[in-house]
């Protein structure tokens, strides 16, 4: 059962990812379904009935809100629930006159598909100037990490991820995994989906105070 679990979970996040129709799954539930009510152990049909319901919940919810994919949120409001109310949420904040925020999206977008029980967003900073100014963002790229509603990690420019445009997708998803924020669909966070070149594990390192920035202010 867990398996076919796992692959009505696969194809949620890959019909998302394709922004087609999303597939029928009543079949699989279905399926599912006749094979507890079938099991002749009545506590085992009863558990395995609770699961298969909170299973449809957790996937129709992840369908709901394009769990799998890098998408963009332009409402503030939206934003603000999103980072309370969501388990695991990455949000990029960014501006379009900003080279490294371009390249801060390409290794999002890499990540996002396998990570699909971590909401990824990226916001346009003009669209939420009172998360602005209340979060302090004023370095770009910022991508901040919410884990059940509380800001766990800031991710501030490139400095802490070796202070170099070319870096790998691997540093990245390390250093976002240090918060908690990355969980796979199994509910397990697995191991790091690139691996990260020596020299690179060599440059990720936190921040210092004579670190340079690229300042933002919403009144330029």
């Amino acid at each position: 059962m867990d398996i076919k679990l796992n692959d009505l979970a696969s194809r949620v996040i890959e019909s998302n990812r394709a922004r087609d129709e999303a597939a029928d799954d009543d079949a699989i539930f279905a399926e599912l379904e006749a094979e507890i009510e079938n099991h002749e152990n009545a506590a085992f049909r009863e558990r395995g009935l609770e699961q298969l319901r909170v299973q449809a919940d957790k996937l129709q919810h992840m369908r709901a809100n394009a769990y799998g994919t890098y998408s963009e949120v332009v409402d503030e409001k939206e934003v603000i629930r999103t980072s309370a109310h969501e388990p695991r949420c990455v949000i990029h904040f960014y501006h379009s006159n900003f080279k490294r925020c371009e390249i801060m999206d390409k290794h999002l977008a890499k990540l996002a598909p396998k990570y699909s029980a971590t909401r990824f967003l990226r916001v346009f900073v003009e669209n939420v100037p009172w998360l602005v100014q209340r979060l302090g963002v004023k370095v770009l790229p910022c991508v901040m990490s919410f884990v059940d509603g509380v800001l766990k990690d800031q991710l501030i420019g490139f400095e802490e991820i070796g202070n170099s445009d070319a870096f790998e997708t691997a540093v990245l998803e390390l250093r976002l995994s240090q918060s908690g924020v990355l969980q796979k669909a199994a509910d397990q966070l697995g191991a790091l989906s690139y691996s990260i070149s020596p020299a690179n594990r060599r440059n990720l390192r936190t921040r210092t105070a004579n670190d340079d920035h690229d300042i933002f202010d919403l009144d330029d």
